[in-house]
């Protein structure tokens, strides 16, 4: 039997990099998965590209700072399945500066993206699941959120806050709630970066190599699977030893 099979999954920003790879994997191990990301043209395009493949999903054009259309969306999906038992908070940005260039509309743009775009799909999936009395939830921290990085004071305050958020208080309702914290992997924008850039990331991995998307799409599968039953409140490390 497949691993996700008839599970419904909601995975934010799930078209490009490792939200794709993830939507990729569920589709493989039998959820039926619904894709929440701003960008109508690349989210029908990806979902072209899976049927391609032989895999089914859906996309909804969503912002999740726009909490009354993450209610709305979440509603349409509970309304056609019957209900919710995945979401993959793994929509996020960057917008990168010094703290003492960065501007308060760069730091606010993060923090409604990542932070509370969260909280808010969270708390509009959450209902639905706490009527079945079960649910995965899996939000995207990084690697960044345990010894910080310069020139990203949001985004690491957001995913710093990721793994606040990651609370236990669900956990008696048979709802999990984990982060997964990638190191460095190798997207499409990471791969266009300089070699000689490239070269001092992996430097710094020590098992010498950058992570693959469906490395943190293996984690995301992990945590959100019955094999990850009696682990909540946890963030798992997926950065090659970075962390150690």
């Amino acid at each position: 039997m497949k691993r996700l099979e008839n599970r419904v999954a909601i995975i934010t920003g799930g078209t490009a990099g490792i939200g794709a790879a993830t939507a990729n994997r569920f589709a493989q191990e039998g959820a039926k998965v619904i894709l929440w990301a701003r960008n109508a043209e690349r989210g029908n395009a990806f979902i072209e590209k899976m049927k391609g493949m032989g895999l089914e999903a859906e996309f909804d054009a969503i912002d999740s700072s726009n909490y009354e259309a993450v209610c709305e969306a979440a509603k349409r999906v509970n309304d056609k399945y019957g209900k919710i038992d995945i979401l993959i908070n793994n929509a996020g940005i960057t917008n990168d500066s010094t703290l003492k260039k960065m501007t308060i509309e760069q730091w606010q743009q993060v923090i409604d993206i990542n932070l509370s775009g969260s909280f808010y799909c969270i708390k509009a999936i959450t209902p639905y699941m706490l009527e079945k009395g079960y649910g995965r939830i899996v939000n995207a921290s990084s690697v960044v959120a345990l010894y910080g990085n310069f020139g990203q004071t949001n985004y690491v305050a957001t995913k710093a806050g990721l793994i606040g958020m990651t609370a236990r208080e669900l956990g008696k309702k048979g709802i999990t709630v984990n982060a997964v914290a990638p190191g460095f992997i190798e997207t499409d924008m990471v791969a266009k970066m300089p070699e000689n850039v490239l070269d001092g990331m992996r430097a710094k991995v020590p098992v010498g190599r950058l992570g693959q998307p469906e490395e943190i799409a293996s984690a995301y599968l992990f945590l959100a699977s019955e094999e990850a039953a009696y682990i909540n409140g946890a963030t798992l490390s997926v950065d090659g030893g970075m962390t150690i």
